[in-house]
């Protein structure tokens, strides 16, 4: 009889146990367990179920819940009661964690306690509709993305002897997707129980990453040969010409293919954040031919995140010299597509400027950090990535707030689209293409 239990007990275990071990498995290899990345690749994991956890319960609550005209209003006021104050805040998100060097696990804990906290304020928000909902939002938004600042950074010292920059972040991206996509389907399954279930599993999972965030290695927390970047802005009351020249090197001084770079995945994730919201209201007004609001969304939904996938995954592949040529490609291709898109307005182009938007999104975010990790001295690519990433965030909100002022028009406003990557990629090509000539020559004379 006690055989029997046993037995039992390892059938029900073993699934369990066997994903785990799979997963670990998958997230340590080729060195990246000995490194400690593949911890950060788990801890990531974590963070992208938690805040898909948050997502499904607001969605739920002020998007789906009401009337379309209630919505665009809830929703105008969720943007700015926290978008607003997020845009004010997100400039000095870099600047403060530089300041943490030696905390970095910290910051990353507390990033996670404070998701937890609020997502147990949201479970009673979402019930009584009280105005607490908006500060705890706020406060999701804005502890989300510190830890995404303080992750890039982190993420230089955790590479694997054989890894690249983009490699690394390519299976950091991929695991947080991952996981989104398994904690997608369970944060539904529980908004059906009520409202307050997916804050509850938010609240245990965001706890989880705050445990994790200190089972990270030692030297996270490591500021050896480190120092500040300096972007643009930073560096101008340092030059002119009584004063002397900056004592640190910053994004500006080591050419311009970060800077011309940074600019085209701002557009890039401009438009990101204009999709999401002006597609959201036009789906439910308007849904695609022969399908539901729910799921014309889906649709869209799902064509964006296989396109992220698969742009992480070519990302993670390629092995080109030249990522300001890769940029330059993506940003035309997607272009292409929003004005094709803008001009024969349907559910396939739809769908097809979803995919295109995410996979350039992704592909042309990893060349960036192969561009920082090439050209940016050590001494202070730490600080870049996390400068780099609040200006990106800081873009998918201004690219929000103009997908919500527009009226619900598809041609007006994928033509909207175009214009924003038209802008992008114009005023970035020819600084981008003139990197690429000289650092293939730089390449060619190292050879």
């Amino acid at each position: 009889m006690r055989g029997a239990v046993r037995s039992v007990g390892r059938a029900l275990h073993l699934p369990f146990t066997g994903t785990a071990k799979g997963i670990r498995k998958a997230t340590h290899a080729h060195g990246a367990g000995e490194s400690g990345l593949g911890k950060l690749i788990e801890l990531h994991g974590v963070n992208g179920a938690g805040d898909m956890m948050i997502t499904v319960a607001l969605a739920s609550t002020v998007f789906f819940s009401v009337p379309t005209d209630e919505a665009r209003g809830r929703v105008a006021l969720y943007l700015a009661i926290t978008m607003a104050p997020f845009t004010l805040l997100a400039p000095i998100v870099g600047p403060l964690l530089d300041r943490l060097p030696h905390g970095r696990r910290a910051a990353m804990a507390g990033a996670f306690i404070a998701r937890a906290f609020m997502a147990l304020l949201l479970s009673s928000a979402v019930v009584t509709g009280s105005i607490e909902l908006y500060p705890a939002a706020l406060g999701v938004l804005v502890a989300s993305k510190a830890y995404g600042v303080v992750r890039s950074a982190v993420v230089p010292r955790l590479l694997p002897p054989t890894f690249s920059l983009v490699k690394a972040n390519s299976r950091v991206t991929l695991g947080g997707l991952l996981a989104t996509g398994v904690a997608a389907p369970i944060g539904a399954g529980l908004q059906a129980l009520g409202p307050r279930y997916p804050l509850y599993g938010a609240f245990l999972i965001f706890v989880a990453g705050t445990v994790l965030s200190f089972q990270l290695p030692h030297k996270v927390d490591s500021a050896k040969g480190e120092d500040k970047a300096l972007l643009a802005a930073d560096e101008q009351h340092l030059h002119g010409p009584h004063l002397k020249p900056p004592k640190r090197p910053g994004l500006r001084t080591v050419g311009t293919a970060v800077t011309h770079a940074l600019a085209a995945n701002a557009a890039l994730r401009c438009l990101s954040g204009f999709l999401i919201f002006f597609l959201a209201f036009l789906l439910r007004e308007h849904p695609l031919a022969g399908a539901s609001a729910a799921v014309s969304l889906g649709i869209v939904g799902v064509s964006a995140g296989v396109g992220n996938a698969l742009g992480t995954a070519v990302g993670a592949a390629l092995r080109s010299r030249a990522p300001e040529l890769i940029i330059v490609t993506v940003v035309a291709v997607v272009m292409a597509v929003a004005i094709t898109a803008a001009a024969f307005f349907g559910v396939i182009l739809v769908a097809i400027l979803a995919a295109f938007a995410g996979f350039a999104q992704a592909l042309s975010k990893l060349s960036l950090d192969a561009l920082i990790q090439r050209d940016v001295p050590e001494l202070v690519r730490t600080s870049a990535f996390a400068r780099s990433e609040t200006l990106l965030q800081m873009s998918w909100v201004v690219g929000g707030a103009i997908g919500m002022a527009l009226p619900l028009n598809g041609t007006l406003g994928l033509s909207v689209a175009a214009a924003i990557v038209a802008a992008g990629w114009l005023t970035t090509v020819r600084g981008l293409l003139s990197a690429a000539k000289s650092g293939g020559r730089q390449h060619a004379r190292v050879a």
